[in-house]
């Protein structure tokens, strides 16, 4: 169990709300719905009322920084079935990787796999105390775009299984390029935790208000989001 997961949840009951395209760029597929995934007739393109509404306050807080910069939402709601989905689709792209076939992997090979699955992906457990952070419909995984619709380089991938997920991983850069990335993924935390977001320790991409991971994150007695039940 993941320190965060020890936080208790007192369910608000806020709905889920879609995210207005008029609003945000919400690319169509869906990428995980392009691998397969099974949403069985639900978006992922929904947030809790209150999260939606702080997105908003967010998007409006970076175009004072940059203006025609919008927020492209990436994922947003994801089923438990479907964040099962993507940890054993991300498991089996490792072993591609590596060159390994599952079948012939040892207890600890395959434990050690399921590790580097872990460090991007939640453990997809159907314990309402110890919820997905995206199956409550408070998380989101987001980049953005430039003025021109143009995908902003972040310095790495979203979903990416590398240390270039760290949101500091180029604190330090050297290069002009690189120190951009950094002064980028600044910007990026700082109108969403102006907005009262809290950012994943481990990937510059995510971004939570209201679950577990936030309450944590921020020293908070309680989440105020639990699952989305079917």
């Amino acid at each position: 169990m993941k320190p965060y997961q020890k936080i208790p949840i007192r369910e608000c009951g806020e709905p889920l709300v879609p995210i207005p395209a008029d609003k945000f760029v919400i690319p169509s597929p869906h990428a995980y719905e392009k691998l397969g995934a099974n949403y069985r007739g639900k978006s992922p393109y929904f947030l809790r009322q209150g999260v939606l509404n702080a997105l908003i306050d967010a998007q409006n807080r970076l175009q004072v920084y940059q203006p025609g910069w919008q927020i492209l939402i990436f994922d947003a709601y994801r089923p438990v079935e479907v964040q099962q989905f993507m940890v054993d689709y991300s498991f089996q792209t490792l072993l591609d990787t590596k060159g390994l076939a599952k079948e012939k992997l040892s207890e600890a090979e395959s434990q050690a796999i399921l590790t580097e699955v872990y460090t991007i992906w939640a453990f997809p457990s159907d314990n309402a105390a110890t919820p997905p952070p995206h199956s409550t419909g408070a998380a989101i995984d987001i980049t953005l775009v430039d003025e021109k619709g143009q995908a902003i380089d972040m310095g790495g991938e979203i979903d990416e299984i590398s240390e270039r997920s760290h949101p500091d991983y180029y604190i330090a850069a050297k290069s002009p390029r690189e120190q951009s990335y950094h002064q980028k993924r600044v910007l990026f935390a700082k109108v969403m935790e102006e907005a009262g977001f809290s950012r994943h320790k481990g990937e510059w991409w995510h971004f939570s208000l209201g679950d577990q991971m936030w309450a944590w994150s921020l020293d908070r007695a309680y989440a105020i989001y639990g699952r989305v039940e079917d």
